[in-house]
């Protein structure tokens, strides 16, 4: 069976996945993905946008200006660091914090070599401090999110969900982070709401894929023929061809509005947004099912109770295993009994019918004399008198 097969089935809910019984491959492509992201924000580092980092931004509309005659216009007013972005009939150019006399000066250049009015051109100088605050309030948010989160899994479920869903949640994130390093896209207040999105979407199927698991384990019992992690993979399968479609539906929009607005409409505040919300919910299906779900299920095997279940069904897997041992001797040792009745007889109990090796030369000369020889009768001196 072809691997496409095998998905198809998998997808129509007809075989179940083994994904629990195989975290090492799941651990080892985060572990891969964890350090690509790493590498991109080490190396490349995020591309932070005016709101963090401050600037100055140019915005104005000119229909006919491409790309490059708006960043020679930027450039020609004394500026050395632009970028050029178009959203929608808009364009915004952003250069590094720049004195009011310099603005004026781009402004100019702008106008002039564009063919724009100068009242059209509107400026914004955002400073670094309002971007510092911006940052202090985002890991806030972040923080509170994550308190949050861990308090309602350790209520509703226990500890151990709430922990293998937080690693999920930091696995989603660094991945992001990583692509948005390698990328160059710009991290942007929008970028930040889409973080929080996915991180809200990732749990999602994490508390979907526990809240089966829960169920599903609660039953059992040292008398148990199922393991936890048996049990759990069951949970996850049932639960395996929902989440994919629910990740689907959510992912064409999303990839409509990054790939589609953003090459023909220039959508730049919804690029931003976009890119987080695709490639974190991607990552976020992922996690919830290979990450989260094999985590919990090593630390749940750990425990006495779940410990004892499978020690249990491996104790009575190896007696049965005896015993169908035991009974196939048996069953070969009495067939081999019914082909040679002679031999297992002659081993048991005497033959009367063959004749003893003491008595071996008596009848040798039995058998040497024959019925000629007659034995003698009477005595010497009877055969005499007889004479």
């Amino acid at each position: 069976m072809g691997t496409r097969a095998v998905v198809s089935r998998i997808y129509r809910g007809e075989i179940s996945a083994d994904i629990v019984g195989r975290p090492k491959i799941w651990y080892t492509i985060s572990g891969l993905l964890l350090a690509f992201s790493i590498a991109g924000l080490l190396v490349q580092g995020l591309n932070f946008g005016v709101e963090f980092k401050g600037g100055s931004v140019f915005t104005f509309k000119a229909p006919n200006a491409s790309i490059e005659q708006v960043r020679s216009a930027a450039t020609d007013g004394g500026v050395h660091q632009v970028i050029v972005q178009k959203a929608g009939g808009d364009w915004r150019v952003t250069t590094e914090s720049l004195p009011s006399a310099d603005v004026t000066k781009v402004k100019s250049s702008i106008a002039g070599e564009l063919s724009v009015s100068a009242d059209k051109v509107s400026t914004q100088v955002v400073g670094a401090s309002w971007g510092g605050q911006i940052q202090k309030k985002a890991w806030q948010a972040l923080a509170v999110f994550m308190i949050l989160i861990i308090a309602y899994l350790s209520v509703a479920f226990e500890w151990r969900m709430a922990v293998a869903a937080v690693v999920a949640l930091v696995h989603d994130l660094v991945i992001t982070a990583g692509v948005y390093a390698w990328s160059g896209f710009e991290v942007t207040p929008a970028t930040l709401l889409g973080f929080l999105t996915i991180l809200g979407y990732s749990l999602y199927d994490a508390v979907v894929v526990f809240d089966m698991i829960k169920e599903v384990t609660k039953p059992l019992g040292p008398t148990s023929k199922t393991t936890y992690s048996e049990a759990a993979n069951q949970a996850l399968s049932s639960t395996l061809v929902r989440s994919l479609n629910t990740s689907l539906v959510a992912i064409l929009p999303v990839g409509a509005i990054l790939f589609i607005g953003t090459t023909l409409f220039g959508a730049g505040t919804l690029k931003d947004l976009s890119l987080a919300l695709f490639v974190g919910m991607i990552v976020g299906t992922y996690s919830s099912i290979c990450v989260a779900t094999p985590l919990l299920v090593q630390f749940k095997e750990r425990e006495p109770k779940y410990r004892q279940i499978r020690e249990n069904i491996a104790r009575r897997e190896h007696s049965a295993k005896r015993q169908s041992k035991t009974a196939k001797v048996t069953a070969g040792a009495g067939a081999s009994g019914d082909d040679r009745p002679g031999d297992a007889r002659s081993r048991e109990e005497p033959d009367d019918d063959v004749p003893d090796v003491r008595n071996t030369v008596t009848v040798r000369k039995v058998m040497q004399t024959g019925s000629r020889q007659q034995p003698k009768r009477g005595s010497r001196q009877q055969r005499r008198g007889g004479k």
